[in-house]
């Protein structure tokens, strides 16, 4: 049986119906790819979810524990943010 292991930073991504067209799904595959390539996949987890209910500023997505929201997020953004919250932030 797996453990239930508690990453230290967890990446929300919505998928509902609107963020997923508007490139939703797209940034979760992207950022699980880029945790596999760092090795971070102990330490930072994305998860899925249905809906933020903030359809009107599709894609949604929420980085934690810094509580970064952010939205009509681009690839470029996306890509950035990762940086800021998820790489950096271990940095003292």
């Amino acid at each position: 049986m797996k453990g239930f292991d508690i990453p230290d930073k967890v990446i929300y991504v919505c998928t509902g119906s609107k963020c997923k067209k508007k490139g939703g799904k797209d940034l979760a595959k992207m950022f699980r790819s880029m945790i596999k390539d760092m090795g971070l996949q102990n330490t930072v987890e994305v998860i899925k979810t249905e809906c933020t209910d903030r359809c009107d500023f599709a894609p949604v997505m929420s980085m934690q524990p810094d509580n970064a929201w952010l939205h009509h997020v681009t690839e470029a953004q996306a890509r950035q943010a990762f940086q800021e919250h998820i790489i950096s932030s271990d940095k003292p």
